[in-house]
């Protein structure tokens, strides 16, 4: 059973290209030679099955089919496979799932590390004493997925996610040239050549502004759902001396998120 854990670890290690550096503090040897190989293949990888995917869907379907299709993926099954069509909507709720598991841990990960480090409340930080998973950052996770996707449309919740998302790749891009040119000795275990962050910084602002321009509602409400996380910080990381109701209530919300 141990070696198949290692084996689905290692699998959803070369999986997950966005998702990788989560994942670090979990991996032997992970800065000269798992990361960059998990680099190497994935990356190409993705991008061919994308293509020939695409490529798949451009060639069987016409325009209006494509633009008039709720999942493009079902009607592609559809047209090509007859009575095996069933197989395409399957495996698109296969994928969805795995999806949904693999930013499942690595967010709650995410919190893990940031918790570590100071960033995010020392309470995140915590982790199961048998199964040494972070209990409290899966729990605040899942409650707030729940209550996101109560609270508002499917739709608009994956666009405020994705310009989120996006915003956060650049910021980080962004601070890794500012370091790169105040702090050109520290030490980087891997460093690559200062065009690729460029030319991605680059790109990153001109699709920002189209979206921006093209749908500033949506970008605005992604904006102000980061904002909510400057109260988050002063509460739960800056205000140190807190009354005891709040342990209080910590106690009783991770006693009923193990029940």
């Amino acid at each position: 059973m141990l070696v198949i854990g290692k084996i689905c670890v290692g699998c959803y290690f070369f999986t997950y290209t966005d998702c990788q550096q989560f994942l670090l503090f979990l991996c032997v040897n992970p800065t000269f030679m798992n990361l960059p190989l998990a680099i190497y293949i994935s990356i190409p990888l993705v991008t061919f099955v994308y293509t020939l995917t695409n490529i798949a869907y451009f060639s069987s379907m016409s325009p209006e089919e494509l633009l008039s299709s709720n999942a493009v993926a079902v009607t592609f099954g559809e047209k090509l496979l007859g009575m095996f069509s069933v197989i395409m909507p399957i495996s698109v709720a296969l994928s969805t799932f795995g999806g949904i598991n693999g930013y499942l841990f690595t967010s709650s990960r995410l919190c893990f590390s940031g918790a570590r480090e100071g960033h995010l409340p020392s309470l995140l930080a915590m982790i199961h004493y048998k199964y040494c998973t972070p209990i409290p950052a899966l729990l605040v996770c899942v409650r707030t997925t729940s209550a996101s996707i109560y609270t508002a449309v499917t739709h608009n919740l994956i666009n405020y996610v994705s310009f989120i998302n996006y915003l956060s790749y650049g910021v980080t891009i962004a601070g890794l040239l500012y370091y790169r040119w105040k702090k050109p000795n520290l030490y980087r275990p891997i460093k690559v050549n200062l065009l690729v962050p460029v030319c991605y910084l680059m790109f990153w602002a001109l699709l920002l502004g189209f979206s921006l321009y093209s749908e500033p509602v949506v970008c605005g409400v992604g904006l102000v759902i980061m904002l909510t996380g400057v109260p988050v910080y002063f509460l739960g990381v800056h205000w140190k001396e807190k009354p005891k109701c709040i342990y209080t209530f910590i106690g009783e919300f991770l006693k009923g998120g193990l029940t």
